[in-house]
């Protein structure tokens, strides 16, 4: 059943926007289970910061949605804003499901195991597909080399830098956010860490809402050199995580399973506040 919500009421696109026009990250956060979602959900209260919760495409076929309703559910009870998005979409029929039947505020469609023809006219039809259901929409322009969990590993591609160009044919089928490649990968860097070409993207700038994928050791100096070059959604997965799978690794043998999950979820809480702090996301919560 289509959604008749207009998507710039999206929480999204507000969480952005705000952040935009006050000069601070959003820390779009990538979760797996119940206790990655109560960590970020309470540390955004605790920390008084806006906050995008992120699934990859994993949480809808693992759990049928579940874990999907379950962070919404979060969001919906928290006091400060929070958004739910649904990251590197690769599956057209897939897209269409969330978009009609799970809580998303925004979906970023990945078409960019195409052709660049064939990924912009399906982008062109999936974002208006998701807007008609009241759903932000972000894409990639480019290709961003690596991969994720449940993501087409593309390692094996020569690596891309978005150019102008692009993101005005990205801006042309409608999407609201756009993800460039500028020396970003997904997964881990080699020894050097990451090389991010600035220069590239001050070409990009101003046009369209600014993602960063693949933060995976960015120092904090690097994620507030993003914010100050233009970027509002920061997406983490081990920037969050790395001290809740530490705990894991290190523990499980011998807690209890409440005292683990009670302690994971303290972990994710530091490095999520963390976090919030570098990108000067704590405190500029507006009303949820």
């Amino acid at each position: 059943m289509v959604n008749l919500r207009d998507w710039h009421d999206s929480k999204t696109i507000h969480i952005l926007k705000d952040a935009e026009e006050r000069g601070y990250g959003i820390i779009a956060s990538m979760v797996y289970n119940i206790e990655q979602i109560i960590g970020v959900v309470r540390a955004a209260e605790q920390n008084q910061s806006p906050l995008i919760i992120q699934v990859f495409p994993w949480a809808i076929t693992f759990s049928d949605g579940l874990l999907v309703r379950t962070a919404a559910d979060a969001a919906s009870r928290a006091s400060v804003p929070i958004a739910i998005h649904l990251d590197h979409y690769q599956d057209e029929k897939l897209v269409r499901y969330a978009a009609d039947y799970l809580p998303f505020d925004s979906i970023m469609i990945d078409m960019s195991h195409h052709e660049k023809a064939v990924n912009l006219a399906k982008t062109r039809e999936l974002v208006a597909y998701c807007h008609a259901r009241g759903i932000a929409t972000e894409a990639e322009p480019g290709r961003i080399e690596g991969g994720e969990d449940g993501v087409a590993d593309t390692i094996d591609m020569q690596g891309i830098l978005t150019t102008p160009e692009e993101v005005e044919e990205f801006i042309a089928t409608g999407v609201d956010f756009v993800a460039p490649a500028f020396g970003n990968v997904h997964g881990e860097y080699g020894p050097a860490g990451p090389q991010l070409n600035f220069d590239q993207r001050k070409q990009v700038n101003g046009r369209v809402k600014l993602v960063v994928h693949g933060t995976n050791g960015f120092p904090p100096e690097l994620l507030q050199r993003c914010i100050r070059a233009g970027v509002s959604k920061i997406n983490v997965n081990k920037l969050v995580l790395e001290n809740y799978t530490r705990h894991l690794q290190s523990k499980a043998p011998y807690l209890t399973m409440t005292r683990l999950m009670e302690e994971g979820v303290s972990h994710v809480i530091g490095q999520q506040k963390e976090q919030m702090d570098i990108c000067w996301s704590s405190g500029k919560a507006r009303p949820a």
